[in-house]
């Protein structure tokens, strides 16, 4: 799981680069455009593929979280609980699972061997508002394919994404779980302060 959410942040963290265009394509084209444009990057870059790891969370942190919809991922995994939490409670839920999201798949984002990621076209996007952009990581080797799906709305400023399944497994359902239960445990305090601790060791992780 966490090796594919590499993955994906890897597709979406040249966005920025293009502003001019980013904001105006349809979902499937922004992810087709951006998979050829940031694997030609990584290629390139010897401190990336190398494990720069300063290097990474400053591309993360300037190039990929303008392009995920952090808000609402934090409300679809809190489900039933956010609105238990107040303003400023959700602003640090926000602020901390982002930075939980960050640091633990940073690393994989140097993981990327050559494979080739397929992106399905949408056949009736229409006036939608939200749709599911389709694709596929071709792992070579004999390995199977693995399919990674991507949920997006589109904002004002572009296409956003709030939830990723990786193998048909979601992102922020499989946060759901966790976090049920550390509210369960010690209310909507005790599990920013469990994220917070967490981000804390990550932190010191080299």
């Amino acid at each position: 799981m966490k090796r594919f959410f590499g993955i994906i942040l890897l597709i979406f963290s040249n966005l920025l680069v293009f502003p001019a265009w980013s904001a105006d394509l349809a979902p499937d084209r922004l992810v087709d455009e951006t998979v050829k444009e940031v694997i030609e990057i990584i290629q390139k870059d010897e401190q990336l593929k190398n494990g720069n790891k300063e290097k990474m969370l400053d591309l993360i942190e300037t190039k990929i979280l303008p392009h995920f919809n952090f808000i609402r991922m934090t409300q679809l995994a809190m489900g039933q609980h956010w609105s238990t939490a107040v303003p400023d409670q959700q602003k640090k839920l926000v602020d901390e699972f982002r930075t939980l999201l960050v640091r633990t798949y940073s690393n994989a984002l140097t993981s990327y061997n050559h494979e080739t990621i397929k992106v399905n076209p949408l056949k009736h996007l229409d006036n939608n508002v939200e749709t599911t952009v389709r694709t596929v990581v071709i792992q070579g080797n004999g390995k199977e394919p693995v399919p990674i799906d991507y949920s997006m709305e589109k904002k004002p400023d572009g296409w956003k994404v709030y939830d990723v399944t990786v193998a048909g497994v979601s992102l922020v359902t499989n946060y759901r779980g966790s976090f049920n239960s550390q509210v369960r445990k010690g209310g909507v305090e005790g599990l920013i302060k469990t994220l917070s601790d967490k981000n804390k060791s990550l932190e010191g992780k080299k």
